[in-house]
């Protein structure tokens, strides 16, 4: 199985790399579509299915890349990216902190409003006495 021997190779130099979190991909879970990409590269470009789109099955994410004229190069950015989504899915998020407006900043707004509101008070009619 070339296929595997690429994964076994492209994780092991993702170790070497210092990631945090091991992403072990299977061959089963994953779809691999080869297409024609479009855009500038000239008529080798224009004539072979150099794009990869890649597909994991379980979480439904989908990856794909035409950045290279190389089908080769292209299927290795393609896993590159599907490896950081699988990643970033795993990552906890934090939950949120709710912060508490400073008393000062409260005063100040109000005391803003107030100023507006006696502006428009005095912009009216007199009062009849």
């Amino acid at each position: 199985m070339l296929f595997s021997l690429f994964f076994t190779t492209f994780f092991a130099a993702r170790k070497e790399m210092g990631t945090s979190l091991n992403i072990e991909i299977k061959d089963s879970d994953i779809v691999i579509d080869y297409y024609r990409a479009s855009g500038p590269g000239g008529q080798h470009r224009n004539t072979t299915d150099s794009a990869v789109r890649i597909r994991h099955l379980p979480t439904g994410i989908t990856v794909q890349s035409a950045d290279s004229r190389s089908q080769h190069r292209n299927r290795e950015i393609a896993l590159e990216r599907l490896a950081a989504a699988l990643r970033k899915r795993l990552q906890k998020r934090r939950p949120r902190v709710a912060t508490k407006v400073p008393k000062r900043a409260v005063e100040q707004r109000l005391s803003l409003k107030k100023n507006v509101a006696l502006k428009k008070r005095l912009r009216g009619k007199p009062a009849p006495d």
